[in-house]
This record gives C-alpha cells, structure tokens and sequence, in this order.
C-alpha cells in the first residue's frame, strides 16, 4: 500500500482544523473519514498480483552504446488498471525514463521501452519491475515488486571502428584475396584481342 499527495494533504487539513475550531472532536472526526476513504480506496483497487510482466532486451552491447529494455505489462484482470511501472535497473546501467505512466483496459497488453546506456562494461542485472495500481479516489494504492529477471552483457567500447574497413582491406591485399592490380583506363577490351 501507499499513499498519494492528495491524501497526505486531507490529513494535513486537520492541522488548520484545529487552530480554527479549537476543538479535538472536530479534528478527529476529519482524521477517521480520511482514513476511512484510504481504507475504501486501497479495498477498491485492482491488484497488482493480477499482473503479468515479461522483460526483453538484446544479448549484448557495447559500452556506451544505447539500447533499449521493453517490458510487456498484460492486465489479466477484469477491471481497468491505472498507476505507474518502474523498469529498476543498477545505476550504471544508465537508465533514462524508467518509470511510465499505465492505463490499462482489461485483458490489454503494453509495451513499455526504457533507453538503456552502459556505463561500464561486463554483465548488467536488471532489478524488479515495479507496479503501483491507483485507487478510483486517487487517495491511495497498491505497490509490487515483481521479479523480472534479466542480464545485459556489456562488451568493451570499440573506438577504432572506423578504421576497421581500410585495415580489412589491407589484410585482404596481403592475404592475395583482393586483387593489387587492376587494368586502367582504355584496357577494356585487351582481353578480346588477338595475340599473334
């Protein structure tokens, strides 16, 4: 369970309740209908136990390359489910726009993409995905932590790559795979000629 800014700010209410009306009965009674709508608004709210997750995201990357890890969310409840989904990864892993607002009709499935970019090299564990479901009032909800494992390979950068075509195809030279020699201009038809 967890508690919204709206229901944080009900029962801050009862702090100038009490200054205004000076009497204890007033403030208490404000505190239980709060309290009360809490309750009702956490019995309301979907479960979030209902939910499946699934993660995917490439085997390998290099460091400081960005990818991207999609999560799947599918409602398998019979009610509209609305809140947000955190995709937890460790921090070097550098997720950027990890938490995504859901709104999901029952028995939909969403695809939710967190950029990912490596901050440092070998294997990257990704933590839970974490689900809170709000409640119809918005006072309050339901949090999970569902675990979703996955593990992104992180290579070693590869700054030289772009001398890599020329330094291929001077090993194919040396190698004899490439021809070293080819016919200029205006020899185009020396192959057709007659030899005596």
């Amino acid at each position: 369970m967890y508690l919204s800014w709206p229901s944080v700010a009900l029962m801050a209410v009862a702090v100038p309740l009490a200054v205004v009306t000076a009497r204890p009965e007033t403030v208490w009674a404000w505190l239980v209908l709060v309290l009360v709508a809490v309750v009702l608004d956490v019995a309301l709210t979907p479960s979030p136990r209902r939910l499946g997750a699934r993660r995917s995201l490439e085997g390998s990357v290099r460091r400081l390359e960005p990818t991207t890890s999609m999560i799947d969310v599918a409602n398998l409840t019979g009610r509209h489910v609305r809140g947000l989904v955190r995709d937890a990864w460790q921090p070097s892993a550098g997720a950027t726009g990890d938490r995504h607002p859901l709104d999901l009709p029952p028995g939909e499935m969403r695809r939710l993409r967190t950029a990912l970019e490596p901050s440092r090299r070998g294997d990257l564990h990704a933590g839970p995905v974490v689900v809170r479901v709000d409640g119809p009032l918005h006072l309050a909800g339901r949090q999970l932590s569902i675990p979703v494992p996955a593990t992104l390979r992180v290579l070693p950068e590869f700054a030289s790559r772009r001398h890599l075509p020329s330094r291929l195809a001077r090993l194919r030279e040396l190698d004899g795979r490439s021809a070293v020699r080819v016919r200029g201009a205006g020899s185009e038809f020396d192959s057709l000629r007659e030899y005596v």
